[in-house]
């Protein structure tokens, strides 16, 4: 097995695990209304594009920084999930 082939088949590997993170968190905010699983459910669903274009483009030093904003942005909603539960909480009486 060639690197490219493997490099494919465990993007989308993450890709399919992140699929199945959105809907697992997408599940439990609609049963919930719950916004940290909406945001956990977005940054998986950002994460799963995220790779799976790694996954179809080849990457060069033009669209390096698109790619890895995805991953930021992911991150980054999660980071506001737990801000946005622990300020709720810290609110409430």
């Amino acid at each position: 097995m060639d690197e490219l082939a493997l490099k494919s088949f465990l993007l989308g590997g993450v890709a399919l695990g992140s699929l199945a993170a959105f809907l697992f968190f997408w599940k439990f905010w609609r049963d919930t209304a719950d916004r940290f699983f909406l945001y956990f459910a977005l940054s998986f669903g950002v994460e799963m594009v995220g790779r799976t274009v790694l996954g179809l483009i080849s990457l060069s030093e033009a669209n390096e920084p698109l790619i890895y904003s995805l991953r930021l942005l992911s991150y980054g909603l999660i980071l506001v999930a737990i801000v946005d539960k622990n300020r709720a909480r810290l609110q409430k009486p």
